[in-house]
C-alpha cells in the first residue's frame, strides 16, 4: 500500500479511514491501495507544517537558496519523468504522449517559478512626507492545495511551485482519483533538498480531509482546482475563517466559428479543443458557435474527423484519445447525452461506447457532436467534462455575443475570423477569463490564468502566481532626526 508524506517521510493514514483504491480507467482492474486521511491526519500534518513554516531555516532563505531547490525539483522531475507520467496514465487514463507533455510542462513550471522568486523584489513607494516607505510581501504560512484528477502533474505544479516560491508550506490534498504523482513529487522535493515539512501530501476524500484543512485554523490560505459547488463550500468557509482563497472552477467555453474563418484550420481546432483529454479539460470548448454560412461545412467535416479519432488504450501505439477517468463518470456523461437525445438533440457524431473487446472493461466513451439544438438546452449550459460537443448555429455578432455570454461560466472561449476588428471586438465583449483567437489551448506558464463569473476567483500563473500566496505589508523608516 501507497503511503502518505507528512513531515519528510512515508507515513500511515488515519485508522479508520478506508484507503483508497486505484483502479486503471483503461482496463477496468485494480491498480493498488493507497493510505488516506481523515480529520486526524489533517490535524498532525497542519501542526508539522505549520511548524515548519515558521522554521528560520525556511522562513529566512534567501531567494537564490529557495530558487535553487525549485530548479533541482525541476530537474528531479524530468530524471523520473517516464516514472511520473506512467502513474498519471494508470491513474486517469490519459494517452501516454499527454502524459509525457504535461510532465514536461509542469518541470518547466518549477524553473518558471524559481526564475520568479529570484528576481522579483519588493518596491520603494513614492514617500508623501518625512519617511521612506516600502512594500515587503510575506508568506502565509499554510497553504492547502486541492487539485482535481484531469491534469494533476500540471495542476500540482501550478500550485506547489508559486506557494514554495512565496516562502510557504503547503499541504497537498490530491484528488483520490489521482493520488501518486503528488506522493512521488513530494519524495523527488524533499531530496532536492526541501525542508521537512514544507510540502506534505494527504491523499483522501473531500469530505474527509479535504473540509479539515480548509477548516482548520491554522491554514491561512486555501488554492482549489475542480467543480463549482465545491468551489462555494470553500469559499463559505474561507469568508466565516476571512480566509483568501484561489478558485479556479468549471467551464463551459465558447468555441467561435465565423463565416470568413480558415475552416480546416478551424475545425482542427475544435476537435483538439473538446476530444483532447477525452474532454477533461476546465477550458474544453464544449460550446461551438458557428456562423450560419459555413454551419453544415463544418459540422461535416467535424464529424468525419470525430469518427476517425482513435480511441485506443492511452498506451497503444497512435492513440489520440484514452478513457475518461473512472467508470461512474463515463456512466454519468453517456446519461447526459442520453437525456439531450431524449429531449430531441441530434446525435451527429459518436453518442455511445466504442466496440472492442480490449476496450470493453474500460471507462471509453466515443467522441461526441450534439446538434439540434439552441443555447438554452440543458446539455448546452451544464458542464459535462467529457468528449462532447454541442453544436449551435448563430446569425451575426451580436447574436453571437448574446449566445455566448448566456452562461454562468467564464473560464474560456476562441474566436476563428480572418478580420482582426471583429476579433477585438468579439474578445472584449466576450465574458471569459481567456480568450484565444485563430487558436485553441495555447497555455503559457508567464500569462495570467482564472475565471469570470461561476468559473471561479483569483488569478493563477505569471508574476502575480507567486504574490498570489504572499500578502503585502508596508514598512516605514521614519526620516527625521531622532531626539
Amino acid at each position: 500500500m501507497k503511503k502518505m508524506w507528512v513531515g519528510g517521510q512515508a507515513v500511515d493514514g488515519d485508522v479508520g479511514v478506508a484507503p483508497l483504491v486505484s483502479v486503471n480507467p483503461a482496463t477496468g482492474q485494480v491498480n493498488y491501495e493507497v493510505a488516506a486521511a481523515g480529520a486526524k491526519a489533517a490535524d498532525a500534518a497542519v501542526k508539522v507544517a505549520d511548524e515548519a513554516a515558521r522554521d528560520p531555516k525556511w522562513r529566512n532563505m534567501l531567494p537564490p537558496a529557495r530558487a535553487a531547490i525549485l530548479s533541482k525539483i525541476a530537474d528531479g522531475m524530468e530524471r523520473r519523468g517516464e516514472e511520473l507520467a506512467r502513474l498519471q496514465m494508470i491513474e486517469n487514463g490519459k494517452v501516454w504522449r499527454e502524459c509525457q507533455t504535461q510532465v514536461k510542462s509542469a518541470a518547466a513550471t518549477f524553473r518558471y517559478y524559481a526564475a520568479v522568486c529570484e528576481t522579483t523584489g519588493s518596491e520603494v513607494t513614492p514617500a508623501r512626507g518625512d519617511y521612506l516607505s516600502m512594500s515587503v510581501y510575506e508568506p502565509y504560512g499554510v497553504v492547502a492545495a486541492i487539485t482535481p484528477w484531469n491534469s494533476p502533474m500540471t495542476m500540482e505544479a501550478q500550485k506547489l511551485a508559486p506557494a514554495l516560491a512565496a516562502g510557504n508550506a503547503v499541504i497537498l490534498k490530491p484528488s483520490e482519483i489521482t493520488p501518486s504523482t503528488g506522493l512521488l513529487l513530494a519524495e523527488i522535493a524533499q531530496q532536492a533538498g526541501l525542508p521537512p515539512g514544507i510540502l506534505n501530501v494527504l491523499p483522501g476524500t473531500g469530505q474527509q480531509v479535504g473540509a479539515a484543512l480548509v477548516e482548520h485554523p491554522r491554514v491561512r490560505m486555501v488554492s482549489f482546482t475542480g467543480g463549482t459547488e465545491s468551489g462555494r463550500r470553500i469559499a463559505e468557509t474561507a469568508a466565516r475563517k476571512l480566509m483568501p482563497v484561489a478558485l479556479e472552477l468549471g467551464g463551459k467555453s465558447p468555441h467561435i466559428v465565423f463565416d470568413d474563418a480558415p475552416v480546416d484550420a478551424a475545425v482542427a481546432a475544435l476537435a483538439g479543443g473538446i476530444f483532447e483529454g477525452s474532454g477533461q479539460s476546465c477550458v474544453a470548448g464544449s460550446r461551438a458557435f458557428v456562423q450560419r454560412g459555413v454551419y453544415d461545412e463544418v459540422v461535416k467535416k467535424l464529424s468525419a474527423v470525430a469518427r476517425a479519432l482513435k480511441v485506443d488504450l492511452p498506451d497503444a501505439a497512435g492513440a489520440e484519445m484514452g478513457p475518461l477517468a473512472t467508470l461512474a463518470h463515463r456512466d454519468k456523461v453517456a446519461g447526459m447525452v442520453d437525456a439531450a437525445r431524449a429531449a430531441g438533440a441530434q446525435i451527429l457524431a459518436g453518442g455511445a461506447r466504442p466496440d472492442g473487446k480490449q476496450l470493453e472493461g474500460g471507462a471509453y466513451y466515443q467522441p461526441t457532436l450534439i446538434g439540434g439544438i439552441d443555447n438554452n438546452a440543458a446539455i448546452a449550459q451544464q458542464e459535462i467534462f467529457g468528449p462532447v460537443l454541442c453544436m449551435i448555429a448563430f446569425d451575426d455578432e451580436d447574436d453571437l455575443i448574446a449566445q455566448a455570454n448566456n452562461s454562468c461560466f467564464g473560464l474560456a472561449s476562441g474566436v476563428w475570423t480572418r478580420d482582426y476588428q471583429r476579433a477585438w471586438r468579439v474578445a472584449r465583449a466576450l465574458e471569459a477569463g481567456t480568450v484565444w483567437i485563430n487558436t485553441y489551448k495555447q497555455l503559457s506558464i508567464a500569462t495570467p490564468f482564472g475565471g469570470f463569473k461561476d468559473s471561479g476567483i483569483g488569478r493563477e500563473k505569471g508574476v502575480g502566481g507567486m504574490r498570489l500566496y504572499q500578502q503585502p505589508k508596508g514598512i516605514y523608516f521614519g526620516m527625521g532626526q531622532l531626539a
